[in-house]
């Protein structure tokens, strides 16, 4: 399996992702999303941020300033609005691994996610809380620290971490709602990896 995330690669697909939107309901995408349908267009959150998606182009604007997004966010919204059934989340969090074909893209995902995390995190679980909470997560009970993230109506995201010692070295991972294959496909899943490690090492420079 092999994940495009370059901005060619998105573009393309993002481009026929939108064509397709264009022939379905909105009504019933609106529903199966969890957005709200106003005048036509759609209304919903993204990574707790209002975003407003015209129809019939489908492409995502900040719903605050208008502005068009970034073609990353832009693919996830219409891999979202293609895929998802409206399944509510199952509660449980499992690896990319566990994902649809995961286990293929599996090293990759996590040398730019966790590995990243881990480099710049390390041990300092007091700089990993704070960055996590300024980027927007909630602590739940999880590994030895742990922070979930909203990023879509149906799709949560859990960021962990476990400390390390003397043998093994601290170890962060980003795990996916059980649930999440009726709203993503894996590829998307990707994305979503991506951009929450971008987050939290942007933020992370601030604290």
């Amino acid at each position: 399996m092999a994940v495009d995330l370059s901005e060619t690669g998105l573009q393309r697909r993002v481009a026929t992702l939108q064509q397709e939107l264009a022939l379905r309901e909105t009504a019933v995408l609106a529903a199966k999303s969890g957005a709200k349908l106003v005048a036509g267009e759609l209304e919903l959150l993204v990574w707790g941020t209002a975003v407003l998606i015209t129809t019939p182009d489908f492409i995502a604007h900040s719903q605050e300033t208008g502005a068009v997004l970034d073609t990353m966010t832009q693919a996830l919204l219409a891999y979202y609005l293609w895929t998802t059934d409206g399944t509510p989340p199952a509660g449980e969090w499992i690896a990319f691994t566990e994902l649809p074909n995961g286990r293929f893209y599996t090293q990759a995902f996590q040398s730019y996610t966790g590995r990243e995390l881990a480099e710049q995190f390390g041990n300092d679980m007091d700089w990993f809380r704070e960055t996590a909470v300024a980027a927007g997560g909630h602590a739940v009970p999880f590994a030895d620290a742990a922070f979930k993230f909203q990023v879509l109506p149906h799709v949560p995201l859990l960021v962990a971490c476990w400390l390390g010692d003397e043998e093994f070295p601290p170890s962060y991972k980003i795990l996916f709602d059980a649930h999440t294959s009726h709203h993503l496909p894996t590829d998307a899943c990707a994305i979503i990896g991506r951009m929450i490690t971008g987050r939290l090492l942007r933020e992370g420079q601030k604290q």
